[in-house]
Parts: structure tokens; sequence; C-alpha cells
């Protein structure tokens, strides 16, 4: 792999997670910024409730980003073999919990909408 590129980039992720996961995430992915950024416009603020049960979420989220990764390859924290191997995990950790704390804001905010005073 000479040079890497982002068709290059696309090839080894859907070699490591399969065509139909992969794809899955990224839609998954756009989808859920889009409502993300549909809820941020239409409430014009952000409610501090549900940014704190987003806040609240982020270690799931991060606990199950690794262990997606780990269960993808078919490998487990006793394969890491330097600090490279260290720090992408913390990246998908910091990624996973960073994600499902956009996920848990937009459905609270989507179920449960702010009440509007018309006046």
């Amino acid at each position: 792999m000479k040079d890497l590129t982002f068709g290059t980039m696309i090839a080894v992720f859907e070699e490591m997670f399969g065509r139909g996961l992969f794809w899955f995430l990224v839609v998954a992915a756009v989808v859920i910024t889009l409502a993300y950024i549909y809820v941020l416009i239409r409430d014009r603020s952000v409610s501090m409730k549900k940014f704190l049960w987003a806040q609240l979420s982020m270690p799931f989220g991060a606990v199950a980003a690794v262990a997606l990764v780990l269960w993808v390859t078919k490998s487990s924290l006793s394969d890491l073999g330097g600090p490279i191997d260290v720090i992408i995990f913390l990246g998908i950790a910091a990624l996973g919990a960073v994600g499902l704390s956009i996920l848990v804001y937009t459905a609270g905010s989507l179920i449960a909408p702010p009440e509007r005073s018309d006046g």
C-alpha cells in the first residue's frame, strides 16, 4: 500500500467490517448527523437536561465502540502491540463516546421536543 487514498481507506474498512456492516454504519452516521442538525436548528437552544443524559451515555459508547472493533477483528485487548494500537483504541473509544452522546441527545429531542409558549 504505497498511497493512502480515500478509496484505499474505504476498501480497508469494507474488508475489515464487511461491506454490509460498513455501509450500514456509514448510513446510520449520516442519518443521525442530519437528525442532530435538524434538532439544533429546530430547538434553537440546547437542553441541559438532555445534554446531561447525553454526557452520561458517553462511557457506554466508548466501551461499545471498542467492543465492536474487537469483535469484528476477532481480537482481544491482549493483542495490542504497542503505543500506536493504544492510541488507535483511544481514538475509537472517543469517537464511540461522541457518537452515542449525539444519538442520545438527538433521540431525546425527537421523542420529547421542548415546549413552546405562543406569546
